[in-house]
């Protein structure tokens, strides 16, 4: 299997590692996401010479033939569902142990105005593309395509590759992730500021000292194609118990919400007592989950306070998590209705199980209680409309993590 993030770091490193005489500051942030993802930048870039290339010409061919076939495949669909069974969202979404997996968080919430995503992975940095050699063009965007294969075909990157790609050469981290998938996503970015969090959530910018336990991040604002202005947090942080604790993390998550969540191949972790704290902020944060069998466990969930809305089948975890079973979420998933796409660790269409979880209003926010019935409702409530007529830009790309 190819290491998808190593790849990625050395072509990225690459793109660091020459002399060119423009400046890196003439070059906007979305002019250096579009040139990664294989989009053109603006007409008055320093980047536009660059795009002259055969090597990012063919690169972007191939991110528009294998975007364009996922968006076909499985993020038009999930923005469908969504249509049909979410209703009016709250403005912030959170999604924990989610990487830089911004596709699918956009794809379940096209209309939130924060996004906040948490994991383990580091930030990185803002690779400089101007100081990108012609000669080696070609070589370093084939690298950044590899560095996505696995996304585009399987669906997942294997995280004991990624505790050691993501911290190898110059430029790394889940940045330039980010940058590609926003790009992709069709949206421009605007700013990108590197923040850290207090041990009480509280913000600091460069040159801030944040204090012990700091929490690093970034802070990206963006507009998709109504020109709104939305912001995108990515944090590097530790959801166990004693990380969690440590770190003001969920103090600040806590100033946005409620919110809606996204859970999804979690490696199981909320199964685990270890990560407890998470699991509770998230059932009394939470004003709808969206989850596979990986997410919180059926049986944390209070089902007075919680309707169920399951989706897909439940083949039980792969042979990985089969400890995981789950009797209760089999007998929930009797009364499933069908999705056409997949997510989660059985990532192949109609294999895939999808739970909808929504708080049902005047309920207390209070940590789930364990309770000895978790009904599900036989259909949906029927939402508002969520986005605009107008047309959306296509959105690509998916992952899971394997912990």
């Amino acid at each position: 299997m190819i290491r998808p993030l190593r790849i990625a770091a050395v072509a990225l490193a690459l793109l660091a590692a020459a002399v060119s005489s423009a400046r890196a500051a003439d070059v906007t942030f979305d002019d250096t996401a579009r040139f990664l993802a294989g989009m053109q930048p603006s007409a008055d870039s320093p980047l536009v010479p660059l795009t002259k290339d055969p090597g990012w010409q063919r690169h972007a061919k191939f991110f528009d033939s294998a975007f364009a076939q996922l968006e076909q495949r499985q993020l038009s669909k999930i923005r469908n569902w969504a249509d049909v069974n979410l209703a009016a969202p709250r403005p912030t979404m959170f999604y924990m142990f989610s990487g830089p997996d911004f596709l699918y968080a956009n794809a379940f919430y096209a209309n939130a105005s924060t996004y906040v995503l948490g994991a383990l992975e580091p930030v990185g940095a803002v690779p400089e593309l101007t100081r990108l050699p012609r000669s080696s063009i070609g070589a370093a965007l084939y690298n950044v395509e590899r560095s996505l294969g696995s996304i585009l075909s399987f669906s997942f990157f294997i995280t004991k590759q990624m505790k050691v790609d993501l911290h190898a050469n110059q430029v790394n981290g889940t940045l330039p992730i980010l940058y590609v998938f926003l790009a992709r996503s069709g949206k421009t970015i605007r700013n990108v500021e590197m923040i850290a969090l207090d041990n009480k959530g509280g913000v600091h910018t460069a040159g801030d000292n944040p204090g012990p336990n700091a929490t690093h991040g970034v802070r990206i604002t963006f507009a998709g194609s109504d020109g709104e202005a939305r912001t995108l947090y990515y944090f590097s942080t530790d959801l166990s118990n004693s990380g969690a604790r440590a770190a003001g993390f969920l103090k600040f998550c806590e100033t946005l919400g409620p919110g809606n969540s996204l859970l999804k191949s979690a490696s199981y972790l909320l199964h685990s007592g270890n990560f407890t704290l998470v699991r509770d902020w998230l059932l009394a944060n939470s004003a709808t989950i969206i989850q596979d069998d990986s997410g919180i466990p059926l049986a944390n969930y209070n089902a007075r306070q919680w309707r169920f809305f399951p989706f897909g089948r439940y083949l039980g975890p792969i042979d990985e998590f089969a400890s995981r079973y789950q009797e209760r979420y089999a007998e929930l998933f009797t009364r499933a209705q069908p999705i056409d796409f997949g997510v989660g660790y059985r990532w192949r269409t109609h294999e895939s199980n999808l739970l909808l979880s929504v708080k049902v209003p005047g309920s207390e926010i209070a940590p789930a209680e364990t309770t000895s019935s978790a009904e599900p409702s036989s259909k949906p409530p029927r939402p508002k409309r969520l986005r605009p007529p107008e047309s959306i830009p296509p959105q690509s790309g998916r992952f899971f993590w394997f912990r």
